[in-house]
């Protein structure tokens, strides 16, 4: 598909095909949901034999996977379809890296309510509807994100537990803020095991985090904390205090007082770990990262993307004295190591 890159002279081709964006959502999430990926990656290569196999219009098919090559999702020669290298890893369901299931939280109906007048968000400055935003008490759009994006956050909490040396096996008390689905508290406890994890969110959230703990077996070293993270007594004494994907939400002012409460919590040698998309200071690049602020714009009241240099004012503020950011390997988030 055509990009504005290179253009030497004026084109609307890459107009219309944004605003026909859309297709390409609906596309992929009819491609996961019929199976197709899985289907090709066991061998059915045809439209004919693809149709029979994912139960579908054998037309239908062809229009959909052919609509997947021009993405770059599917190849095709000679009538047949094979998958990319990213389809094979990631869509595959035979694949032990699959995130398919991010497409229950991705394309949630709910979430993508929120983009239906996005010019009213612009005008207003965030979201219109005062009961309906992503940070608004016990959304059950959590519940979906906790089920369906686990997979997706394994390679970052892999990540995260090896920069802190979780295998070297020290005693460790661990609260994990919005923990979600519990990967990266389970993910530091399955390498150290003499850490203690503390999983704070909403109870019904928290129900999904003691699965995953009881899946790789450190459900006796996972604790819960249900409640809202503003209000919740921490309590003192925490080695590691894990803050994934959460301060996005808000704007600087609250995150400064968040984190003062953060701050209070950990022992004199703690350390709070952020992990967050962190564009440059240009605010636009990398191009994933960047626009993740359009994701805050629509789905909160003042959230952003914040670069490093916000953040790291945001923490001296909250009495830290030191951050150290860094890129994680095989995706788009970054990391912030704050000492207290």
């Amino acid at each position: 598909m055509a990009t504005p890159a290179g253009q030497t002279k004026p084109n609307p081709e890459f107009i219309f095909e944004t605003l026909n964006a859309y297709h390409r959502t609906a596309a992929l999430k009819a491609g996961i949901e019929l199976d197709v990926f899985t289907a090709i990656g066991e061998g059915a290569r045809t439209a004919d034999a693809l149709a029979k196999r994912c139960k579908a219009d054998a037309r239908a098919m062809r229009i959909l996977c052919d609509y997947l090559v021009i993405m770059g999702f599917l190849s095709k020669q000679d009538g047949q379809y094979a998958l990319t290298s990213d389809s094979s890893l990631f869509l595959d369901r035979r694949s032990p890296s699959c995130f398919a299931s991010a497409v229950g939280f991705l394309t949630h109906p709910d979430l993508m309510a929120m983009y239906q007048d996005l010019t009213a968000v612009v005008r207003k400055g965030g979201r219109v509807k005062e009961g309906d935003g992503m940070a608004d008490p016990d959304n059950p759009i959590w519940i979906e994100f906790a089920r369906s994006m686990a997979p997706l956050q394994a390679f970052p909490a892999q990540s995260v537990a090896e920069i802190l040396n979780a295998q070297a096996g020290e005693k460790w008390k661990v609260l994990d803020i919005a923990a979600g689905h519990g990967m990266y508290g389970v993910t530091i406890a399955k390498l150290n095991p003499n850490a203690e994890i503390y999983a704070l969110d909403w109870p019904r959230v928290l129900e999904v985090a003691k699965e995953n703990a009881r899946k790789a077996g450190v459900e006796k070293r996972l604790h819960t904390l249900p409640g809202n993270a503003f209000e919740v007594d921490f309590g003192t004494g925490y080695d590691i205090v894990l803050i994934t994907g959460f301060l996005h939400h808000f704007d600087p002012p609250t995150n400064e007082k968040f984190l003062r409460k953060v701050h209070a919590a950990l022992t004199p040698n703690g350390r709070a770990v952020t992990v967050e998309f962190i564009p440059n200071e240009d605010r636009v690049t990398p191009p994933v990262v960047g626009a993740f602020s359009m994701v805050m714009l629509g789905s909160t009241h003042a959230g952003d993307a914040y670069p490093f240099s916000e953040y790291e004012r945001m923490f001296r503020n909250a009495g830290f004295h030191s951050n150290e950011h860094a890129s994680l390997p095989a995706g788009p988030q970054s990391v912030i190591i704050s000492r207290k």
